[in-house]
């Protein structure tokens, strides 16, 4: 694995676990930690061992608290047009791969864009959400002006930006944005556990449904459907398609290939 100074990343059993590990800061996402972030994630794309992708952060505090002020402090017109974070996001979003978010703790800022980014969201019951980025005097300019409305609907999303007000991750399931909360000691074995279920599907079809459905969100539903219709056209074609059907009719378990 690549010699990674601000994340950890481990692959057991399929699974890679990405941990953004800065706790003394709350894991804000430095330039640093986003470049090791992109280098992971092609490392990552180039492991047949590694299916399915968490991320989380490390201690018990923050799940990323977003960018670092210090850091925001700094920057001006050039860096904002470079789109640090907002490039990041968008590589999580179309990883092939899908991510799980395992939220521990605080998502702000841009910690809250992060795991707007990823495919599944996990809540433990201390982590809180929230868009602080007005008080700064700025916005939320890694996609949480776009992603966080088709999730909530544009009156909530208004809402939350705006007052920069925080909430729960109770709140949070109730509004749709994590599929679960759990105690902290069952937040990572809950997404090991989203983890598998993935990987036991076909790997093919899972990377195509993942493309079908970002495409869903960013167009209208005539070329949604039409990519639809071309990614089970090749899936029609494909080995996985017939040992998936094989299996079913055999009342076995498949074995995909990816293929």
């Amino acid at each position: 694995m690549g010699d990674y100074q601000t994340i950890l990343l481990e692959v057991s059993g399929g699974i890679a676990t990405l941990t953004v590990n800065r706790p003394e800061v709350r894991n804000a996402l430095g330039k640093q930690t986003v470049e090791e972030i992109h280098a992971a994630l092609v490392e990552l794309a180039g492991r047949d061992d590694a299916g399915v992708l968490i991320l989380t952060g490390a201690g018990d505090k923050a799940f990323v608290s977003g960018a670092d002020i210090r850091e925001i402090r700094q920057r001006g017109k050039r860096d904002a047009l470079e789109a640090i974070n907002q490039r990041l996001f968008t590589a999580i979003e179309n990883f092939a791969k899908p991510v799980i978010a395992a939220i521990n703790g605080y998502a702000l800022g841009g910690g809250f864009e992060l795991a707007l980014a990823c495919d599944i969201r996990i809540a433990a019951e201390e982590a809180v959400f929230g868009f602080p980025e007005t008080g700064l005097g700025i916005i939320p300019a890694a996609g949480g002006t776009q992603r966080l409305p088709r999730m909530v609907g544009w009156g909530k999303a208004k809402e939350l930006i705006l007052t920069g007000e925080q909430i729960d991750a109770h709140e949070a399931e109730r509004l749709r944005l994590v599929s679960k909360v759990v105690p902290r000691a069952e937040l990572l074995p809950t997404a090991r556990a989203y983890a598998e279920k993935i990987l036991s599907r076909g790997p093919l079809a899972v990377q195509l449904a993942k493309a079908a459905l970002n495409v869903a969100a960013r167009t209208g539903l005539e070329a949604g459907l039409e990519f639809e219709r071309l990614a089970q056209t090749i899936l029609f074609e494909s080995k996985d398609k017939l040992e998936g059907t094989t299996a079913f009719l055999e009342k076995r378990k498949p074995k995909f290939r990816g293929e």
